[in-house]
């Protein structure tokens, strides 16, 4: 039997049910009706992608023909508690996430469990029609059973179906990257990535990712098809992916960091990131996106946030001047931490 895609309606359902309240209910967030018109103008159109804020990240072509800005977003965090649900102010998440396109930021990554399904239909709510050029990736592979509460499921009905409701929330007819959030190691990868191939040649799907793999499991799948991009988690203070980093950089393949800043770890008082930061006058934050910037030139950073404010301070990392000595200190001493 199909695994049926469990939406942000469904998951609102289940509250009322359980008698949990609704978040946004709670705190008076104005619903979808009472959001239009209110700074909702229409993001569609031709956008100078090179001319705005991000592009001082750099630029780098995922699979060889989709241009990006390097600096991305990541929508995780659009979402309740716990990546479940409703965001706390619905409102502010549009604004975010108009705001992601005004500043240049041309790559929105997001997966059909954040929420589930909630972090895809608001970027679609925001965004859509879509700016020319804005690349989405999402990603499929797991079950929610609950807040905080992740299922790797990769079997090739469940993916099927994951990247069916992905198309429908998204309101696209070919997902430009599609990434496998997990190997699971309960299904032969051939099935898994067996099952991304034919949904590929059907044009359901343009480009092919991987999530949390080694670089064994990553030359495995390109036995088997084309793979442009690879996420694991990473950072300044977290360098555990460092000889993914590596080959993914002599095969020209995308590296997107999730955890860039480490949930706030890179701002650790007394740390040497946190004191190099206050010499420079920026931010821990700041210095620690610079930093994946400069460690190599395909790396993707993916911050995410549902402040505007937030979004502001990130993509200012971008045009940040650090002097090479200095970057590549702070990785060393990073490391060896």
């Amino acid at each position: 039997m199909l695994p049926v895609p469990v939406t942000g309606r469904e998951v609102a359902k289940q509250r009322k049910v359980s008698g949990n309240p609704d978040p946004n209910e709670v705190r008076g967030t104005p619903g979808r009706s009472e959001l239009k018109g209110k700074n909702m103008k229409s993001t569609s159109g031709k956008r100078e992608w090179g001319s705005l804020a991000a592009a001082k990240s750099g630029q780098f072509q995922i699979g060889g023909d989709l241009s990006v800005n390097r600096l991305g977003f990541g929508a995780m965090r659009i979402t309740g508690k716990g990546v479940w649900g409703e965001p706390k102010d619905r409102g502010e998440t549009i604004r975010v996430l108009r705001r992601v396109v005004d500043l240049g930021i041309n790559f929105i990554d997001t997966a059909d469990s954040y929420g589930p399904a909630v972090s895809e239909e608001i970027i679609a709510e925001a965004l859509h029609p879509y700016p020319e050029g804005l690349v989405i990736a999402t990603k499929a592979g797991f079950d929610r059973p609950g807040p905080d509460k992740w299922v790797t499921n990769g079997r090739p009905e469940h993916l099927r179906a994951a990247l069916e409701g992905s198309l429908r929330r998204l309101r696209l007819e070919r997902i430009d990257v599609f990434q496998l959030h997990r190997i699971d190691d309960k299904v032969p990868a051939e099935d898994q990535l067996g099952a991304l191939k034919e949904l590929q040649a059907q044009g359901k799907i343009k480009h092919i990712g991987l999530s949390e793999v080694s670089v064994a499991q990553i030359e495995h799948a390109r036995r088997i098809l084309p793979i442009v991009s690879v996420q694991n988690r990473y950072s300044v203070v977290d360098r555990a992916a460092d000889d993914v980093v590596d080959y993914c950089e002599r095969e020209n393949v995308g590296f997107i960091p999730w955890f860039p800043l480490a949930a706030g770890d890179v701002s650790a008082a007394g740390s040497a990131l946190e004191r190099t930061a206050k010499q420079l006058k920026i931010t821990p934050s700041q210095l620690a996106l610079k930093w994946l910037l400069w460690r190599s030139p395909v790396i993707l950073p993916i911050p995410g946030t549902s402040r505007v404010a937030h979004l502001d301070e990130n993509v200012a990392a971008a045009a940040l001047e650090v002097d090479d000595a200095t970057l590549q200190g702070l990785g060393k001493l990073a490391q060896g931490a």
